[in-house]
């Protein structure tokens, strides 16, 4: 018998049929080396084929059945009484509920009596909609972008809000604070000392300026009190003119003085002594 297959493909649902679970005569086979690793996949179907060896007076029981892989018992199980029949060929197509692929475990074809069977097929009809999970393919509804998706589950946190980074933001900020009043300080201070430093020089150039002034200015002053009066050419000036000599000196040729002359030559002798004490030895 010639299965033929074939993908038909109706309101976003694919319909498909597995390969031959039991070729070579094998009894036993995994389901998940059978069927699609498709998300969403249902079994709707179970279709079978193979031929009896057998005497007809022999009693015979076929079970072609899948257990069940989340639970107890089988989830699938087709059984023929071949007892009192002679060996033959049975094809059988059997519907099941939409049975999603995870309940589906390991199949077999179990013997009951005497005989056997050769010629084994088994094969399995499914359904899935390739949009089972809306993530498979962008074209379909309900997808997602990935990134977007990811970004709504990524709390973003300002880290300003942080309390360890704002305090060391908050410490920096009073380091900065202190370092720039110490440094006003120190210009403060350094422009104090230049002050102070230009007053005591303007003062001591004053000071030299008054001495060296009040002096003059002493002598004139205690001159004036002397002539117990001071001159009006000493505040006003006085009118020019000429002005005659009054004092008339009778005897014009002023005699030497003895006593001055002793006096002068007293003074170079001592002078003379102390030069030469300078280089006695």
């Amino acid at each position: 018998m010639l299965l033929c297959y074939c993908s038909v493909c109706y309101s976003d649902t694919i319909y498909g049929i597995t390969g031959n679970a039991a070729r070579d005569d094998t009894l036993n086979w995994v389901m998940t080396n059978i069927l699609p690793k498709q998300a969403g996949l249902q079994v709707n179907n179970v279709f079978y084929r193979y031929t009896t060896v057998k005497d007809r007076e022999d009693d015979m029981l076929v079970h072609v059945q899948n257990e069940n892989a989340r639970g107890d018992g089988y989830i699938f199980r087709e059984t023929d009484d071949w007892s009192g029949l002679g060996g033959n060929s049975i094809t059988k197509s059997v519907p099941v509920p939409l049975i999603p692929i995870d309940f589906w475990g390991r199949g077999s074809i179990e013997i009951e009596g005497k005989g056997q069977v050769v010629d084994t097929e088994v094969v399995y009809g499914y359904q899935f909609d390739p949009c089972f999970d809306p993530q498979s393919n962008p074209t379909c509804p309900g997808y997602k972008d990935p990134f977007a998706v990811a970004m709504e589950n990524i709390e973003v946190v300002d880290p300003l809000d942080e309390d360890y980074v704002q305090d060391e933001l908050d410490r920096k900020a009073n380091m900065r604070a202190e370092d720039e009043e110490e440094e006003r300080r120190e210009r403060r201070k350094l422009a104090e000392q230049v002050e102070e430093s230009d007053a005591r020089l303007e003062n001591l150039l004053g000071m030299a300026t008054v001495t060296e002034f009040s002096a003059e200015q002493v002598a004139l002053h205690n001159s004036l009190i002397a002539l117990k009066g001071i001159p009006v050419g000493y505040t006003y000036s006085i009118e020019g003119g000429t002005y005659s000599d009054t004092v008339v000196l009778v005897d014009a040729k002023l005699p030497r003085s003895r006593k001055g002359l002793r006096v002068g030559l007293a003074q170079d002798l001592k002078h003379q002594e102390l030069v030469n004490l300078q280089y006695a030895k």
